[in-house]
């Protein structure tokens, strides 16, 4: 099999790249378990250190490393230079975070000493998605690295150039060989990965059906897994909102990276009230944005990352419509070169369209109209999605109270959803288990050991 790289925004082949066989696949894993056990002996400072080179190398080569992103899956080159910066900022944290998450937690017991010591796992298995194909990555491994594991990269198909580019910086920060290595297999190669011995734990983000299949095979040899899949994100905008402050956070929110964020608002919410007020301010704004080559600047909506995704994302539009949403703007693939949907507005959706059950991957929005406060609450949980949510009020404790009812892994107030390594980020429901950032991220793959001494 080849791993083609496609430039989204005019079609053109990048490079293509043959997957690994079995002796290749199987020299990596010998390196994995070799590397390893020293790794989980490093110190703590030397690992840190090692760290914070990765990120002066991350900003050493920000233009470069983001001009990748923008060429191998179409995000806006200003969203490419920003997501190699929080790559870098994700090294820095887990460098001075790292030894307070790891220090040993003292408990009470009948003995003369105990506490729990948190030792790494061993090696994990990452499999990644192309949305965000360095910070995806990197939000994982920063702290994975820094708490002794060592990692095996098997990034999506259609961003091998992303994938080898990171093991560089890994590599050319100073980091032990087999400490971060990228595999180049296929995704029918994968399940003998996490089956091997050699592999103690898996996370992936990426596609319900792609997690399912994840979590089978590591469960059925016991393994740990973190999972984070797709999200149906509700917006919720009360009738007390602040129109202006809302309608330009759901424009970003939607149409950021084109749409293409498990995280993206999906479902706007709006209250009855607002409702009409809310959608004329969205379609103009929707109306300023320009599409174009995603390495200029005066580019505002980016290509999507792939023909085929352009193409399943218009199928649930025409099944949206045809059951009774209205097309307000856009909704028509954009003929020509390159993997182009329009900046698009569905509103009237209803239970039982794709665009109300379904998570709609690319720049559309979904508009769905509550009766009030109550009613919106119970629109926003309506879905078998929990990842993330946003409540839009001028009454900050009322938003609150409204984003604990909230079903979801996590939920913002007068702020569009976002993961932030100081805080933990995954979802519930279909939208997977596990948490990754914060100090829950870094123990999802770490053995709490109890240790008791009389």
């Amino acid at each position: 099999m080849t791993m083609r790289s496609v430039n989204p925004a005019n079609g053109s082949v990048l490079g293509c790249f043959d997957t690994w066989d079995g002796p290749r696949i199987e020299k990596s894993l010998v390196q994995a378990q070799r590397t390893a056990p020293v790794w989980a002996q490093t110190p703590l400072n030397e690992r840190g250190a090692l760290l914070r080179k990765a990120a002066q190398v991350l900003r050493q080569r920000r233009e470069p490393l983001a001009q990748i992103i923008t060429r191998e899956m179409g995000k806006l080159a200003a969203e490419a230079g920003a997501e190699i910066d929080k790559c870098a900022t994700v090294c820095d944290y887990y460098a001075d975070e790292g030894p307070r998450f790891l220090a040993d937690e003292l408990l009470e017991s009948d003995a003369s000493r105990s506490l729990v010591a948190w030792q790494p796992l061993g090696t994990v298995l990452a499999v990644m998605p192309w949305n965000f194909p360095f910070w995806q990555v990197f939000r994982f491994a920063a702290p994975a690295l820094m708490a002794g594991n060592t990692a095996l990269l098997k990034h999506a198909s259609n961003v091998p150039r992303c994938a080898l580019a990171i093991e560089e910086v890994f590599r050319d920060a100073g980091f032990p060989q087999g400490v971060f290595q990228t595999l180049m297999i296929a995704s029918s190669q994968v399940e003998a990965v996490i089956r091997d011995r050699r592999v103690h734990a898996v996370t992936l983000t990426g596609s319900e059906a792609a997690g399912r299949a994840v979590a089978q095979a590591a469960g059925s040899v016991l393994k740990k897994a973190v999972l984070e899949l797709g999200g149906s994100d509700p917006f919720v905008v009360l009738e007390d909102a602040d129109l202006e402050l809302t309608v330009a956070q759901a424009v970003a929110s939607r149409y950021m990276n084109a749409g293409q964020s498990c995280i993206a608002a999906k479902r706007f919410v709006v209250v009855e009230a607002v409702a009409d007020d809310f959608l004329a301010r969205l379609r103009s704004a929707v109306r300023e944005l320009v599409p174009g080559d995603p390495e200029k600047a005066s580019t505002t909506l980016a290509p999507m990352a792939r023909e085929d995704l352009r193409d399943d994302l218009h199928g649930q539009v025409k099944q949206s419509i045809a059951a009774g949403a209205v097309p307000l703007e856009g909704c028509e693939p954009v003929p020509g070169k390159g993997s182009w949907y329009p900046a698009s507005i569905l509103d009237r959706v209803t239970p039982g369209m794709p665009a109300y059950e379904d998570e709609l991957f690319g720049p559309v929005a979904a508009i769905i109209r509550a009766g009030d406060e109550g009613d919106a609450v119970r629109i926003a949980n309506d879905t078998r999605f929990g990842l993330g949510a946003s409540v839009w009020t001028r009454d900050g404790a009322r938003g609150e109270e409204l984003a604990r009812r909230l079903a979801c892994g996590c939920a913002f107030v007068n702020g569009l959803v976002k993961s932030d390594p100081r805080l933990p980020f995954g979802g519930i429901k279909d939208s997977g288990y596990g948490r990754e950032l914060s100090h829950l991220g870094m123990r999802e793959f770490l053995n709490a050991k109890t240790v008791w001494i009389r």
